[in-house]
């Protein structure tokens, strides 16, 4: 079974660069570039959905591929 980390979908129309999600995330997978946030270590995403879950704008969706076993 492949191990395929999570993906992280930005909507930087959304975005009005708050800082929130780099903050919470346990993993440091995300960095400010500017004024909007970026991706910038996809691969250490644990999927724990911190960065979804508090950004005040909507402007994150953290997707899971369940056909690949991972939680």
């Amino acid at each position: 079974m492949v191990n395929v980390p999570p993906r992280i979908e930005i909507n930087h129309a959304y975005c009005k660069g708050c800082h929130i999600c780099v903050e919470f995330c346990p993993t440091k997978v995300l960095e400010m570039r500017g004024i909007v946030v970026a991706v910038k270590k996809p691969e250490a995403c644990i999927a724990c959905m911190q960065c979804e879950l508090r950004c005040p704008d909507f402007a994150i969706k953290v997707i899971v591929d369940t056909n690949t076993g991972r939680n």
